[in-house]
């Protein structure tokens, strides 16, 4: 017991001494000990809030869920901004992008903006405590779990070994389909009277797996060229996507196709 336990401490002790040097000051970014306690405390809120709802009224969200949504949408667009702007600025290849760890203008605010965009993830876990609240048992699934509570970590290493560079292509496309998705979020929180002008929904799906696709290309690419960036970082990107792209196309196929199957 005591070897394993001196090994969890050897690699805890690589993991945060080997970082970006730059971004290890940042909240949440040089142990990743603090990502782990949040993601256990949202399981624990994914197990245990369904239960404590289970004899309660549905919580009334909808003028704060208004608010928050908007917000989202503010700050994905400022996310988006960041990435587009910089990365033109620093005339950043859309092939192949190493990390620049200097300590420029151009590369800080790089950095910077993937840190937002990690902390933009866990701001996002919010969406599955709204989820229990309402009573929206439905929309707990394994997809939306799963997709919630490692991107968190994805990021996490991101901001912490290769802020910049190539992750900048998942953060730009990534913010562009949050802008769409939550003015989605927001409209439908105004009320039922929204359900006839967001007939659109399939069609934000197909949205969200084609990013997916786009990243695949994209990693894939770099997996197979001479590109100074983290093939490590590559691989897991693409096996990532690949499961998102499994699970959105499921469920792409049960609320549209096949619901539409059982309706004739």
């Amino acid at each position: 017991m005591a070897s394993a336990w001196q090994n969890v401490l050897s690699l805890h002790q690589w993991i945060v001494e080997n970082g970006d040097k730059r971004t290890d000051p940042w909240l949440l970014v040089y142990s990743p000990v603090p990502v782990l306690v949040i993601f256990l405390a949202y399981l624990c809120v994914v197990w245990a809030g369904p239960r404590l709802m289970k004899h309660r009224e549905p919580v009334d969200l909808k003028a704060f869920l208004i608010v928050y949504n908007l917000a989202m949408v503010c700050l994905s667009a400022y996310m988006f901004h960041e990435f587009l702007v910089t990365s033109w600025l620093s005339n950043y290849s859309y092939l192949c992008q190493p990390v620049d760890y200097s300590t420029s203008p151009l590369a800080m605010r790089m950095a910077s903006v993937c840190w937002w965009f990690f902390f933009s993830k866990v701001i996002e876990l919010s969406d599955t405590v709204f989820f229990i609240l309402r009573k929206k048992n439905s929309q707990l699934t394994f997809l939306h779990v799963y997709h919630h509570g490692t991107m968190i970590f994805n990021w996490w290493a991101g901001v912490k070994y290769v802020a910049g560079g190539q992750s900048f292509f998942i953060g730009l496309v990534n913010t562009f389909v949050h802008i769409v998705m939550y003015s989605y979020y927001c409209l439908a929180a105004l009320g039922p009277h929204m359900q006839k002008y967001l007939w659109w929904k399939r069609y934000l799906t197909s949205l969200q797996l084609l990013q997916f696709l786009l990243f695949i290309t994209h990693t894939g690419y770099n997996l197979f060229t001479e590109c100074d960036f983290p093939d490590s970082m590559n691989v897991v990107v693409f096996g990532y996507c690949v499961s998102l792209i499994v699970l959105f196309s499921n469920f792409y196929y049960q609320s549209y196709v096949n619901k539409k199957k059982k309706q004739r």
